[in-house]
């Protein structure tokens, strides 16, 4: 009773520091929130439009699908190379803006690409760009809120679910409803819908087969999306500028003003602490922003020296656990419409192209459904409950696989579960590694990692050996999720033992030192 009576002295003083952090960073934290927004619209953009873009450019279907991988492969490529502009705010908030400002001109040129050279390398800037967003903003709120950035990285992470699903809502009035090139005689609007949804998992396996024209006069109207959507994205880049402005790191504004990531709310946060509260809450104090690591001090062979095994066990395992995690997000999205239109669950066409859009629903409203949580059930219960629901979901849907209707079901409740595991392993494991920053960059590029190559490996293992194996792989995939992260648990115990001993040894040194002075 007594526990539970402090754990709930420790939500409410966890809830009311929260709100008092963002009344302080409410500016940066709205611009990261919107750069993620920019990086879903980004993200299920390309799907949709890839049979009108096919036209645009008058390229086959093999072609066309060209720009998946460059925007895909320049996504991992972002991810990492993000660390490198995380070095200081200036630098960050600077390739920020310019990735953001970057999206909406490439989606303003984007109908403008006449051939595929140049729409592939368009993906690839705008990949660029969505990656070095996705390492900043979580980088930087990690910094800006340490303990308490749990509940931000879930509405960070909110946000690119609900550009996902705005983007297909935007530019579906705009899309073909049979081929844009006139004269092809593959020309129904039920085939165009079925290659429509496949393309949209980003694979071609089942409609390589399937020749389109590529010669004759060109019908679409896609422009209108990707102007509305440059339109759309283009306050982000301006509220990142603003930012900029308001913290004097504008060459025309060299005035020094207070660093963003320096100005911790202090003063709030030790009057909303008793002194009773402080003997109880001590592993949620406030944490001084000293020590940060950025990217590059990270590789730097002398920082690490010293550093004991588990120090790399937990940047290894956390991710190696959002390497599979969000392979299965990229796998499912990218292959659960194959899989639904094929014997034996063969669903028509049209039933089969909602499930996507179920997912990314389900992830959304997952995310917002954590935010509270995160606040009533600690990081490591939250993780280890939605890694089981997600073995357990696939479970059973590899047992019913012949149910359409618990297909639609277990698409939901799969959604729901694997939602919040990447803000929350972000959180857990910076945590773990006392906020030093380098974790984040490490996860965000892992987890990029696993999106791509564990999609390309489904697709091939479809391909070879049937539908079936699609969950299979994706039952795979959980499990091997799930013994990852009871390894980085085993992994973080380690390294307790270790800081344990090493302060042990510096309280030593430092009583040994004190003694000799006295004497």
């Amino acid at each position: 009773m007594e526990r539970e009576r402090s754990w709930k002295a420790v939500q409410n003083v966890m809830r009311s520091r929260s709100c008092a952090l963002f009344r302080g960073h409410w500016q940066p934290t709205l611009t990261y929130w919107s750069a993620f927004f920019s990086f879903g619209l980004c993200l299920a953009l390309l799907g949709p439009t890839v049979l009108d873009l096919r036209c645009q450019t008058r390229s086959t279907l093999q072609q066309v699908t060209l720009a998946f991988f460059a925007q895909q492969f320049c996504l991992f490529l972002g991810s990492f190379v993000g660390g490198f502009f995380s070095k200081s705010l200036c630098s960050s908030l600077s390739s920020l803006t310019a990735s953001t400002f970057i999206i909406s001109i490439v989606f303003a040129f984007i109908p403008l690409c006449s051939n595929l050279l140049m729409l592939v390398t368009a993906m690839a800037v705008t990949g660029l760009a969505m990656g070095i967003i996705d390492t900043i903003s979580n980088l930087q709120l990690v910094k800006l809120y340490q303990k308490d950035s749990t509940v931000f990285l879930q509405v960070l992470h909110f946000f690119i679910g609900l550009g996902a699903l705005l983007s297909p809502l935007i530019a579906d009035p705009f899309l073909s409803e049979t081929d844009c090139i006139l004269g092809n005689s593959t020309n129904s609007s039920s085939t165009m819908r079925h290659l429509r949804n496949t393309l949209s998992g980003r694979h071609l396996h089942n409609v390589s087969q399937i020749s389109l024209d590529t010669e004759g006069e060109v019908v679409t109207n896609v422009s209108y999306a990707f102007w509305i959507m440059a339109f759309v994205n283009l306050p982000v880049p301006i509220a990142a500028l603003v930012l900029m402005y308001r913290e004097h790191l504008l060459p025309c504004c060299p005035e020094p003003g207070p660093r963003l990531l320096d100005r911790e709310l202090h003063s709030g946060a030790v009057r909303m602490q008793s002194s009773s509260e402080k003997t109880d809450l001590s592993t949620t104090e406030l944490h001084e922003p000293t020590g940060h690591m950025d990217m590059l001090n990270c590789n730097c062979l002398s920082k690490l020296k010293g550093r004991p095994p588990s120090f790399f066990g937990l940047h290894v395992f956390g991710g190696m656990v959002l390497f599979f995690s969000d392979g299965i997000v990229g796998s499912y999205t990218g292959f659960v419409y194959t899989y639904a239109v094929a014997p034996p669950m063969s669903l028509t066409h049209k039933m089969a192209g909602y499930l996507t859009s179920v997912f990314w629903a389900a992830i959304t409203v997952g995310r917002l459904a954590s935010i509270p949580l995160s606040y009533r059930v600690k990081l490591v219960r939250l993780l280890a409950f939605n890694q089981v629901g997600v073995i357990v979901t696939q479970l059973l849907l590899l047992i019913l696989y012949t149910n359409s209707t618990f297909l639609f079901i277990g698409t939901c409740f799969l959604g729901l579960f694997i939602s919040s595991i990447y803000p929350c392993m972000l959180a857990y494991t910076e945590d773990l590694l006392d906020y030093k920053g380098c974790a984040t960059t490490v996860l965000v590029t892992s987890a990029g990692m696993g999106e791509m190559l564990l999609q390309l490996l489904v697709g091939s293992v479809i391909n070879t050996y049937g539908s079936y194996s699609f969950m299979l792989c994706g039952m795979i995939f959980g499990c091997m999720g799930f013994t990852l992260f009871l390894a980085l648990l085993l992994v973080q115990h380690r390294h307790q033992k270790y800081l344990a001993a090493a302060s042990c040894v510096i309280a030593e040194a430092e009583r040994a030192k004190t003694n000799e002075a006295e004497h």
